[in-house]
């Protein structure tokens, strides 16, 4: 079965953000966010587009299925 890997800490560092930053312009807990980012928690479909648009990504930029 395959996993949901993601991008965010390369897009974080690339706009300069850190976790709690990107946790305040998405609206949930910087432990969310580390969660996510280590691929211990896969985002609601509404989480990953608000994560996605924090960097002026697409969805499929920032967060990839292998």
């Amino acid at each position: 079965m395959g996993q949901i890997n993601n991008k965010i800490k390369i897009c974080r560092a690339e706009h300069n953000l850190t976790q709690e930053e990107l946790a305040q312009k998405t609206g949930v807990t910087r432990q969310t966010i580390i969660a996510v980012e280590k691929n211990k928690y896969v985002p609601s479909l509404e989480l990953a587009f608000k994560i996605a648009g924090a960097f002026k990504k697409k969805i499929e930029e920032v967060f990839f299925y292998h």
